[in-house]
């Protein structure tokens, strides 16, 4: 009976080692699909609110045929209630704010400052999570929290010394990681209640006609970008959207917010790659600085931060896509 119980006991241990093999290796894959974004962002030639716009746009295109292709998904589209609805919309008002924020800082400073300080998402989460829900956190998580605004104080800095442009980019960045701070604070209660691909269509929907509305408003032409632009919004829909953000929104329903939020620190590393390979942007000593000193302060808030499993799976299971 105890052999059965240690064989029973083995093959769980085998079963959970696997999965987490395969959680690990989907996180990969939206890191890395996730530091391409910045990349086409400098490439394409078109302002950042139309960039932005075409890139939900094309995401929301994309992924409607995935409502028909998945099992149950355009059922429980229609299952979606009016306050479903309200919240799903907010979600895509707050990405889009995010996307037109984010983009919009790569104008004025590098691709490594921008998507460092723009990845200080999941600091800005907990502390929501504080003020919102009340979640206690430990002084030891505190001073990791206050070591990672030391890492963007000393990036700041060292941008300051580049030009009032760059420091502006900066700031922008920063709001921006604000902004999808909220969207995963939303994102992450609706997803209990939403499958996937009905939340991806009510997001990238909604986000596409709030900057769709912002451009109109800001009279920024809608056509008569060139061939290599469109390539760019079509690459930000398919790679670091529906690869990339897409992905994570499937992760959560399995992995804590906690683990979501540590991945997606691994940005940086791939952009800042990216953006050496492609132009020979260097690193500055501060960017370098300011980085570690950032990850260092994230990953002790997430360490002893009290929320989260302890292998950080979550307990949720998702009936469907």
């Amino acid at each position: 009976m105890e052999v059965r119980h240690d064989f029973h006991d083995r093959e769980a241990l085998y079963l959970s080692r696997k999965h987490n093999l395969l959680f690990a290796l989907y996180v990969l894959l939206g890191v890395f699909a996730l530091s391409t974004s910045a990349i086409f962002v400098k490439l394409s030639s078109a302002p950042a609110p139309i960039t932005a716009l075409y890139r939900m746009f094309f995401s929301f295109i994309l992924l409607l045929p995935f409502l028909l292709i998945v099992p149950n998904a355009l059922a429980d589209l229609r299952k979606i209630t009016r306050k479903q609805w309200i919240w799903g919309s907010l979600s895509g008002a707050f990405i889009a704010v995010h996307y037109l924020l984010w983009f919009e800082s790569l104008l004025f400073t590098s691709v490594a400052s921008s998507t460092v300080l723009v990845t200080l998402q999941p600091l800005f989460a907990f502390i929501g999570g504080y003020l919102i829900y009340g979640e206690r956190l430990r002084k030891v998580a505190v001073s990791g929290g206050v070591l990672s605004i030391v890492g963007s104080v000393i990036i700041g800095w060292g941008d300051m010394q580049l030009g009032e442009a760059a420091l502006y980019g900066d700031i922008l960045a920063l709001l921006g990681a604000a902004a999808i701070t909220a969207y995963f604070l939303i994102a992450q209660n609706v997803r209990k209640h939403m499958s996937l691909v009905p939340f991806g269509i009510i997001v990238y929907s909604t986000s596409s006609l709030f900057l769709l509305a912002y451009c109109l408003m800001m009279q920024a032409p809608l056509v008569g970008y060139p061939a290599s632009d469109w390539l760019c919004f079509l690459g930000l829909a398919i790679i670091p959207t529906l690869m990339g953000q897409t992905i994570f929104n499937w992760l959560i329903k399995w992995l804590s917010a906690s683990t979501i939020s540590m991945s997606i620190l691994g940005e940086p590393i791939g952009t800042c790659l990216l953006a050496y390979l492609i132009w020979g942007e260097s690193i500055t000593l501060p960017q370098a600085l300011g980085s570690c000193v950032i990850f260092i302060g994230i990953y002790i808030f997430l360490r002893f931060n009290k929320s989260g499993n302890a292998d950080g799976i979550s307990e949720n299971k998702e009936k469907s896509l």
